[in-house]
């Protein structure tokens, strides 16, 4: 059993007063079987009129900020604490029967349909072409073992290169610069997945970076990753940018089909194109051996805003 606290911070200043449109925040972790939220609180400043919360049609938790009025600045910052139970999909244990390919469950089960289906054009096949790849040269001999070369071949053979732009590459262009960011290589790899007839989906989250002694006891970033359908273990995590086979150091917060449907926070304002002077974003992720015995949640860096006390499924303070 581990536990983890994420201090999740964005901030936006402006020349002047600006007011704002909804703003929709997904910050929260899921729950399961393996991760739980033990507290959870959303500071916002300047003070919402209202927040709503609500589930999208994958369960993900979505928090519509309103606001009143004009400020010069936009601060959220999320302080959650979740309990994790690890689970290791590399290590020898007795593994169920796996039917594989899964194409022929298109239409009967309609749950993984859409993670089924391709959702970029392989017009030149070279993503088929990569896929394939493991199919011959690696010769997996069953799913588990197939779904661990590819999440090993892509932290081998490709780059991490830092991107500040917006958006993803397609799975194409991964392919053809041996390098990209995590969203990069998560989306390669579910595709290359969907194309061998398994069911795959986008992770957005939070990781865990080990530190060595002596170094800043906070480590951890935003990050993106891949879940596979494995029958009789379900959906399984897999994180080709690090080589993770299981949920080590990883905490969900959303899962979806198209990652744009996984965004931290966005919304509209409304003043000069020059008022916005800039966006600063700041995560800190500290792993806890004890689970719930841990200590409180730290305290907000910014003054924060009281929820009523009726405030649904996400403890606001």
């Amino acid at each position: 059993m581990a536990a983890f606290t994420i201090r999740h911070t964005t901030s936006f200043t402006y020349r002047q007063p600006v007011s704002f449109g909804v703003h929709y925040a997904m910050v929260r972790p899921r729950d399961g079987a393996d991760q739980t939220v033990i507290d959870a609180d959303l500071h916002i400043s300047p003070r919402p009129s209202q927040v709503e919360w609500s589930q999208d049609t994958y369960g993900n938790h979505v928090a519509a900020i309103h606001f009143d009025g004009k400020a010069d600045h936009l601060h959220v910052e999320s302080i959650v604490k979740v309990e994790q139970t690890l689970k290791n999909f590399a290590a020898p244990e007795p593994f169920a029967e796996n039917p594989w390919p899964f194409a022929h469950l298109l239409g009967r089960r309609p749950k993984l349909d859409e993670f089924l289906q391709p959702f970029h054009n392989d017009a030149d096949g070279s993503i088929g072409a990569w896929a394939h790849r493991f199919m011959t040269d690696e010769q997996p001999a069953d799913l588990r073992d197939l779904l661990i070369k590819m999440t090993h071949a892509i932290r081998r053979d490709f780059a991490y290169a830092i991107r500040e732009a917006k958006g993803i590459q397609t799975p194409t262009e991964t392919l053809g610069r041996r390098s990209g960011t995590c969203r990069d290589f998560a989306v390669l790899m579910i595709e290359a997945l969907r194309l061998l007839g398994v069911a795959a989906r986008f992770v957005s989250g939070y990781v865990h970076v080990p530190r060595s002694p002596g170094e800043a006891p906070f480590a951890g970033s935003t990050h993106a990753w891949v879940q596979a359908y494995v029958p009789g273990r379900g959906w399984v995590d897999f994180d080709p940018t690090n080589g993770i086979t299981g949920n080590r150091d990883l905490i969900r917060v959303a899962v979806v089909r198209d990652p744009a449907d996984a965004l931290p926070l966005h919304g509209t304002w409304y003043g000069e194109a020059a008022d916005c002077l800039g966006m600063d974003v700041s995560v800190s992720v500290t792993h806890h051996e004890h689970g719930r015995d841990s200590g409180p949640l730290p305290r907000p860096l910014a003054p924060a805003w009281q929820a009523p006390s009726h405030a649904p499924q996400f403890a606001l303070a």
